[in-house]
Formats: C-alpha cells, structure tokens, sequence
C-alpha cells in the first residue's frame, strides 16, 4: 500500500516534531521551509536573547539537554540543540529548505453539510487532495505537490509583522529616520545590528520581551549619551526570579494541585467544587508573589505597577521575566533609558510626539517590539476565501484540540496556540495528531467538536480577557495533556505514586514514550 503523504509548513520546533512524529508511524511527511535552516522563531533573534524559563521546562520528552548547557540556554544553545533533536531522528533530509508557500488548495467534497469531521470522521476521506503552491526561493521556481494532509506549524510569531496604523501625514514617511519592525532588527548580524544603533537616538515601541532585550542592547551599547526610550501602553508585571520567597513558582505552575485550584473547560461538578474550594489558596500565593516583585524591584518608583493581577498576566502569558534587573533599573535612574507611557504616537520629521500633549521625543531609528498577525498569517495560507473566513470569523481561532478546524478537511494546525512553554504543549498536540492520521484517535462529531470548542473560548475569556484571542492556556497545560493522553489511550498520570502525581511539576520528559 502507498504511503500517505503529508505535507508539513514550517521547520521550527512544531515542524520538526511533527516530522518525527509521522515519520514514527509509517507516513511520509515533507517539510517547507522558506529560509535556509531550521529553527523557526530561534533562528533569527537579537544577540542577547535567551530562553525565559529553565530548561527542564522545555525539551524534547526523548532528547534531554546536554548536562553542561546552562539552566536558561542562550539562542545559539538552542539552535545547536534544535539542529541535534533534528539530526539524530534523521529529519533533515525531509525538508525543503528555501521553499516558501505561496497557497494552499484543497480539491475535494465541500464541507458544508458535515455532521463528521472530512464527511466521515477520519483523517483521510476516500476523495480529497490538497494542492501545495510553493516557490523555490533560490531558483525563482513553482512546483505543485499533491498531498493527502497538510500540517500548518507557521506559529504566529514570525513573518508577518504587526505594524501600527497611523493618520495620514503621521506616520513613518514624515520620519527623517530610519522605523522598522523589530523582526527586520533581529534578521541583522549581530555586529551589523550593533553598528546599526551605535551613537543613534533608539526608540522602541513595544514593553514585551522582544522590546525588553533591544532597550537593554541599545542601552549598553550607548549608554546616557544616546539614550533609549521604550514607548508602551500599559504594564505588565515583571519578575526578577522564579523563586519569589522560596515559592518554586514554575513548579507550582506546572503541577497536578494548582490545576485543580483552577476552573477548568469541561471539568465536572466535582472538580468545579474543588476549584472553588482551593482558589483562595491560589489566590494568596499570587498575592504573596506581587508583595515580593513590589518590594524587590523599583516598580512604584517607575510607575511600573500593574493594574490588574499577577494571576491575569500569567494566564494571558505577559509576565515578563527580567534577568539582572539591578542593571536594567540602574540604566533607568542614570538615563541610558527611558520609559514613556502612552496609548499612542505619531511621527514627525526628526522623531515621534505621544500622548494627548504632543510630547516630542528626537530619534534616530524607531523600532516596533509590537508582535505578529499570526491570524492573517495563517488565514492567507489558504486559496479558498471560505477557508480564509473560517479562521477570521472569531476573534481566536477555533481548534479542536487546539489543532483541527471542524470545517477545514485534511489539515491541522500546530503551535499555534500556546502555554508557558510552547514546546511542551506542541509535543503532545503531534503525538495526538500522528495517532489521529493512523486512525487510533476518533473524533466526536462536528457539534460535539464545537460545543467543546466554545468551552475552551469561554475558558479563554474569563482568564485571558481582552487578550483571549491570543490562545494561550498557561496554568491548564496539565488538563489540557490529560485530555490529551485520554484521547491517544495513555495513562495521563505520568509520575509514580499520588504524591508525586499532586504535587510534584510535569516536565516533558515524563510524556516521554515507555
């Protein structure tokens, strides 16, 4: 019998697990990547980039860490341990490198009237074919592949970059100077993107991670002389270690006891009465962990506090993890940088004004640290305007499983959505999707898919708020595994004995296959 081809877009982490996963059950899986090596969104970052949570937390279940890296690995330790999981599980020749993917077509049954997913509730239906459009970057060529599924890992944190909107006559083309998006910043050679902002007046638009580490690069490299200024909306809370007051606060994250302390999509009268006994309890660590980050870090000198929860900004994934705060602050107070709060800005020739009272602040570059459109990124993938609809109609995309479209035939989507560590959390989703395609795990019918669907949204809502279309479930991943492991008959207690299942955190190698 013919092997099933499966075609895979993207050869970041997702991508590359994805592969494994399908090579692992008998598939053939083909990888399309436009750029010229793995890695995905670790390929191209800023010098001073690192991972934000220790390493335990995000690995390969199978493929450990070298003892000898450090407990929050720089970006060139991640890229040598992404291109070591590929190399040993002999991934490499399946992808295309400088192949970009330019539509996809699906040639099949329309969907309309489904009662099951693909019209019979399997992954690949007798009639249906995608038609994969991709052009060779290298020779300027286009191929067709027909394939009978599509894996989209394209993450929506890369390639389509999130641009302010500006009226006319006040945006960039007034700019004497140079404005760019951060993703053209990190694409720069280090030395050239050094040389780039040496002796130039920075402003960074954008208080998340990626605005964190260019303020923090600009800084150091022109100190009070060129100063540089952060413009952002509003604050997020920051922390400076994962052990305020002694509380292991990933672990506590990541354990059996603190998802039951939570109000869960699906969860019975039982666990709803736990959640709503134990969220006090849950509750007061919180408010412990904000006393701490308050009394440890200058945030009332800054006007830096929050004004929502640390619990909120966890649950949205906004905590912001600040490594040597102490240099970060000192730059602040000798001028080196500088924080400006608005809800917007304008340009004018030599920089940008903000706020209601047209404060000008000079500049000589201005970088936007303001994310991605992941929804028009993956919307566009698509040739067929009502699969376009499909993944637009809502403000988050709807996914089964945060993986499969109830109306979209033959296809899933990976990485996608997120937790507190996206590796941990795509890992599972492929090993869940391979058994979907070798016919292991069965679908509940459409309305049943989006009944359960819409849980996740109001799920999502009540814990994220306005941020919910972000699809990020940081705090359930344990729930979200069970169901998980549920669904592809693995035992989801992955520890030996109740204690260590209750207290002790999940890490990814305890999903690791026995």
């Amino acid at each position: 019998m013919e092997k099933k081809q499966i075609a895979i877009v993207g050869a970041g982490n997702s991508g590359l697990m994805a592969c494994k996963y399908c090579l692992s059950k008998g598939f053939d899986p083909i990888v399309f990547d436009f750029e010229s090596d793995i890695g995905g969104v670790w390929a191209k970052t800023i010098k001073t980039t690192r991972l934000q949570i220790p390493k335990a937390l995000y690995e390969f279940s199978d493929y450990p860490w070298p003892p000898s890296v450090d407990e929050f690995p720089t970006q060139q330790e991640m890229i040598d341990y992404i291109r070591s999981y590929a190399t040993h599980f002999n991934l490499i020749s399946h992808i295309k490198f400088h192949s970009r993917v330019k539509g996809i077509d699906y040639d099949g049954p329309s969907s309309d009237s489904w009662s099951l997913w693909n019209g019979t509730g399997e992954a690949f239906p007798p009639v249906g074919k995608w038609n994969v459009t991709v052009e060779n970057t290298q020779t300027a060529t286009t191929q067709i592949y027909t394939v009978d599924f599509v894996i989209l890992c394209v993450g929506r944190f890369k390639d389509v970059p999130n641009i302010p909107k500006f009226p006319a006559g006040k945006g960039p083309e007034v700019f004497r100077g140079k404005a760019m998006h951060s993703m053209e910043y990190a694409a720069m050679d280090h030395d050239k993107a050094e040389e780039f902002v040496k002796g130039k007046k920075v402003v960074v638009v954008g208080f998340g991670k990626t605005g964190l580490d260019i303020v923090r690069e600009c800084s150091s490299i022109n100190g009070p002389e060129h100063p540089c200024t952060v413009v952002y909306r509003r604050d997020h809370w920051k922390l400076s270690e994962w052990f305020p007051l002694g509380i292991p606060l990933l672990d506590m994250m990541f354990s059996r006891t603190t998802t039951l302390s939570i109000h869960k999509p699906g969860e019975g009268f039982l666990l709803s009465l736990l959640a709503t006994l134990l969220s006090p309890v849950r509750w007061g660590i919180w408010t412990l962990v904000e006393t701490h980050a308050k009394m440890t870090l200058p945030l009332s000198k800054y006007n830096m506090v929050p004004q929502h929860s640390l619990s909120k900004d966890f649950s949205s994934g906004l905590v912001l993890y600040m490594p040597d705060p102490d240099n970060f602050f000192e730059d602040v107070e000798k001028g080196s940088i500088k924080l400006k709060k608005s809800q917007r800005f304008e340009f004018y020739e030599k920089g940008i004004s903000i706020g209601d009272d047209n404060t000008q602040i000079e500049a000589d570059i201005v970088i936007y640290a303001t994310g991605f459109n992941g929804v028009e990124k993956l919307a566009h993938m698509f040739e067929s305007k009502t699969f376009h609809h499909h993944i637009t109609d809502s403000a988050r995309v709807p996914l089964y499983r945060e993986a499969i479209h109830t109306r979209i035939p033959q296809l899933a989507v990976i990485g996608f959505s997120d937790g507190l560590s996206s590796l941990y959390t795509s890992e599972i989703r492929c090993r869940w999707m391979a058994s979907l395609l070798e016919g292991a795990v069965k679908l509940p019918n459409v309305k049943e898919m989006e009944k359960d669907i819409a849980r996740w949204d109001v799920y999502m809502k009540q814990s994220s708020g306005e941020y919910h279309s972000r699809s990020f479930f940081g705090g359930i991943e344990i729930w979200y595994n069970d169901l998980v492991c549920k669904d592809i008959g693995m035992n989801p207690m992955r520890k030996k004995g109740v204690l260590a299942n209750l207290f002790e955190a999940y890490v990814p190698r305890d999903y690791a296959e026995i």
